[in-house]
Formats: C-alpha cells, structure tokens, sequence
C-alpha cells in the first residue's frame, strides 16, 4: 500500500494499475440551484425597489419632512442588506454549479494534472 497526495492509501499493483471506470460524474441539484436562482431574482427586485423608495424618500426629507431622514436610513440599510444576501447567494449558486466529480468512497477527484502520466512523474 501506499499513499497519495491526497492521503488515502492506494493499492497499486502492476506498471499501469487502476480503475478501469471512470469517475462518476456529480450531478447538480437543479431543485438547489433553481432555488438559488430564483432568491437571487428576489433580492434583486426587492433592493431596486428598496433604492427607488430610499430616493423619493430622500427628496421627501429635503423638502422639510424629518421622517424622511429616518426612513431613508432605513431604506438604504434594507437595500444594502437585500444586495448584499444576493451577492452571497450568487457566490453559493457559482460554488454549486462548478462541482468536481466525486470518487466511489464520496471524495472529491484529485484534480486532473495536465500533460498525462508523463507529466505526473
């Protein structure tokens, strides 16, 4: 037995020893992603909506009414934090969507070296 870089031990006999199948292909869950997607759209709505509320409201506190400060500092906090959640769901999203392949024990596949076995050496 040996080890490989990973940390696993490996059992290797013969000059070209190894699994004769591929690596199964990981699937993405589309019910996760899609779920994702459409929070994404959400947020994004919701902090457009948040910046057109923060400007009227922005224009009313100019015009004399002192509500309007206290509510522009809420529409602005709101739509930083409706902006904010979006772009965390987006990384999320991209994390899922770039997925590596998984090997029969459940670990992620080493990644590819290029230039094949040569080059490994």
């Amino acid at each position: 037995m040996r080890v490989d870089r990973i940390g696993h031990n490996v059992l290797v006999t013969g000059k070209s020893a190894g699994s004769r199948r591929a690596a199964k292909q990981s699937r993405v869950n589309l019910s996760a992603a899609l779920g994702y997607a459409i929070g994404i759209t959400l947020l994004i709505v919701a902090w457009g909506y948040l910046v057109y509320v923060a400007i009227d409201f922005g224009s009313s506190a100019r015009s004399g009414q002192s509500a309007g400060w206290w509510l522009l500092g809420l529409a602005s906090l709101g739509a930083v934090a409706c902006l904010f959640i979006g772009l965390l769901l987006i990384t999320r999203l991209l994390r899922l969507l770039e997925q590596r392949p998984k090997t029969d024990d459940g670990h992620p596949a080493p990644p590819r070296i290029p230039g094949g076995r040569r080059a490994a050496r």
